[in-house]
């Protein structure tokens, strides 16, 4: 799905993100656990999209969708995260051009039980 709207002026771009990236290890009984590191400080901006659907534990909850447009980089994938603050954005897809990076991430929220993201 090609990106359609305007880049955002290199003055918007004023919102710090880490590049969180994925590190697997054995959990010791055949599967992995997945952690993730912090990686490099990029700084973007960031517009909200909408609201995705997702089933979990039996019920549907609606996650916050954005837009975060970043310099053109190597190493931004789906199986990344991006960090701003406490908040936490899953990479779900990445449109690479020239100049920008746009990627449509959806915003993680805490477990309210007290479990982590």
């Amino acid at each position: 799905m090609p990106h359609t709207e305007a880049r955002p002026p290199l003055g918007a771009r004023r919102r710090r993100f880490v590049l969180e990236l994925p590190v697997e290890e054995p959990d010791g009984f055949g599967g992995v656990l997945r952690r993730y590191v912090a990686g490099p400080v990029l700084w973007g901006a960031i517009s909200p999209v909408g609201a995705a659907e997702r089933l979990q534990g039996g019920r549907a909850d609606r996650l916050p969708t954005h837009r975060i447009t970043l310099r053109t980089r190597p190493g931004v994938t789906p199986a990344a995260r991006l960090a701003a603050g406490p908040r936490r954005f899953a990479v779900r897809q990445v449109e690479a051009g020239a100049r920008d990076l746009v990627c449509h991430v959806e915003e993680l929220v805490e477990d309210r039980t007290g479990g982590a993201w």
